[in-house]
């Protein structure tokens, strides 16, 4: 069940980001990017001593940590 968690709250927050950095990555990106967006989110939450709980605080931490992720992505691609 924590995984089927894991690809709902990568899901919504990859999309969430996805529009807000305005991205096209694609569905299947923006569920990884949500999902690695969350263990970045919870590091950077961690480092400041917040802890947000339940489902919306999961969410908010992905959204925050993929949103992050989207912003190196591009500051790379640019480099280019």
């Amino acid at each position: 069940m924590n995984i089927l968690m894991l690809v709902i709250v990568g899901a919504v927050a990859g999309f969430l980001a996805d529009k807000v950095v305005k991205n096209t990555f694609g569905t299947l990106a923006d569920i990884l990017i949500g999902i690695a967006g969350s263990f970045l989110g919870t590091w950077v939450f961690s480092l400041f001593g917040l802890d947000l709980g339940g489902l919306i605080g999961e969410i908010i931490v992905a959204f925050v940590g993929a949103v992050l992720l989207l912003l190196v992505i591009n500051f790379f691609k640019r480099r280019k």
